[in-house]
């Protein structure tokens, strides 16, 4: 039997098994430099990782320096002072009122830790809850590739193939969606207050004392596409889950960290206690892509709780705490500071936002552009007056990446599919470095239209649109 063709050009699992990917051979800024010569513009910074964008000469030292120090221990055995610095620079950026930080490798490594710990929490209070053994979390959303946090996420064709392997122990309410989620007439107020009965009565139906904790993306990212809060939405989530005595985990892998003009992204919602969560987790911009780098950030009454208890989490892994993954988010999160690139995310954002809008919100096949800060999306509609969603079978968000893949374009744009229901629905993301200028901001707004001109005229001219 002949090997397919990827089979022998390549001895990589790649994503897809039939395709060997283009190889990158070198980066600077927004650009990624290709093996065939083409300069590609990173407008997505990978999945939202590359705040800082390719090569920066600072990031890069400081993790030779610590390589160059020590590039392994346990943390079964022994600290860092590059982990402390690290830990430190983080609680202090919540006011002290996260007051520890996990660090691990991925997103789906401190979801999994979060919902852990959640669970162990209730069971060293000093009168123990061990019925506390249920989630909630919203539909379409994404928290990791792990079967916990698949089963944690909303997403159904990421789940599907693996739903017989899942736990019973989690349910989904609505998301804070506003597009497709308002009724005609509502107000935001209202919707918001619909959405917080939503979830009290699920509460209720599961039994509150059953239930460890909500979990929900503060700005959803690869699910829904850049999809904000609604002024006070997370005021009320926050003042119901607590009501039933359960935890809030704020999932701020991909939209934290800057991506949204704020360092945390509930920043930008107050910062009175009313808002701030109890787990937090990080990663993609936390380390800029210079290195795996991922953490869980813990409110202080959990600590204590753990502290007065067996003063142990029940969780390991071998490369938590590592040097040389804390050397590279240190190094990035003091540059942010340094540099004031917030003030960039904020400013550019706006302008992204704005020229998007002019350039394909009128568009007949865009249903919405949308985002905060430097995280914007862009969803997909066969008939906008309905909001009637193309089916899967057409593969818009798929074909907007792969055509912006064309060397003539050369320009990423991160497609995300089910944004409707879970099953139909596209969008694609947009997420620049935090450093972008006005002049690259303007050359990914003329690309990104482009590519969605190109993709509808194919797709009109074969009768599909």
């Amino acid at each position: 039997m002949t090997q397919p063709e990827s089979t022998l050009q390549s001895a990589i699992l790649h994503r897809d098994t039939r395709r060997v990917p283009k190889k990158a051979i070198g980066g600077k800024g927004c650009y990624i430099f290709l093996e065939d010569g083409t300069k590609f513009l990173d407008s997505t910074g990978g999945a939202a990782v590359a705040c800082l964008g390719h090569g920066h000469e600072e990031v890069q030292q400081a993790i030779t320096d610590q390589l160059s120090k020590l590039s392994y221990c346990h943390s079964a055995f022994f600290g860092t002072s590059v982990s402390e610095e690290l830990g430190q620079f983080l609680t202090e950026s919540t006011g002290g009122q996260l007051s520890k930080l996990f660090v691990a490798s991925s997103g789906s490594e401190v979801v999994e830790a979060g919902l852990k710990l959640a669970r162990q929490y209730f069971l060293e209070l000093p009168t123990p809850q061990p019925q506390r053994t249920r989630f909630i979390s919203r539909k379409p959303s994404y928290h990791g590739t792990t079967l916990a946090t698949l089963s944690i996420g909303g997403h159904t064709s990421r789940r599907q193939p693996f739903e017989p392997l899942f736990a019973d122990n989690t349910s989904h309410v609505s998301p804070c969606y506003p597009y497709r989620g308002k009724y005609t007439g509502e107000t935001d107020d209202e919707y918001v207050a619909r959405l917080g009965e939503e979830l009290d009565a699920e509460f209720k139906r599961l039994g509150p004392d059953t239930v460890c904790a909500f979990v929900m993306e503060t700005v959803v990212g690869a699910s829904l596409g850049a999809v904000p809060p609604l002024p006070n939405y997370l005021r009320t989530i926050k003042s119901i889950v607590h009501k039933h005595g359960a935890l809030l985990i704020l999932d701020e892998i991909m939209s934290g960290m800057g991506r949204c003009g704020t360092l945390h992204a509930w920043q930008a919602e107050g910062d009175g206690d009313d808002v701030i969560p109890d787990l937090q987790t990080i990663g993609k911009g936390f380390g800029g892509g210079y290195a795996p780098v991922s953490g869980l950030l813990i409110h202080e009454k959990i600590v204590r709780v753990l502290d007065r208890g067996s003063g142990v989490f029940r969780h390991g892994q071998t490369y938590q705490g590592h040097p040389v993954g804390c050397a590279a988010a240190l190094a990035v999160q003091k540059i942010i500071r340094r540099d004031n690139l917030l003030e960039n995310v904020n400013q550019m954002g706006a302008y992204l936002g704005k020229e998007l809008t002019a350039r394909v919100g009128g568009h007949a096949n865009v249903g919405e552009v949308r985002g905060r800060g430097l995280f914007w999306g862009i969803e997909f509609v066969k008939d906008r007056t309905t909001k009637e969603p193309f089916e899967p079978s057409v593969g818009v968000a798929g074909l907007m990446q792969e055509t912006g893949m064309e060397r003539r374009f050369g320009i990423s744009l991160y497609a995300g599919t089910g944004t409707a229901d879970g099953v139909r629905g596209d969008h694609v993301l947009l997420a620049p470095p935090y450093t972008v200028t006005k002049e690259e901001v303007d050359l990914i707004v003329q690309k990104t239209g482009e590519v969605i001109d190109e993709v509808f005229g194919r797709l009109m001219a074969e009768g599909r649109v």
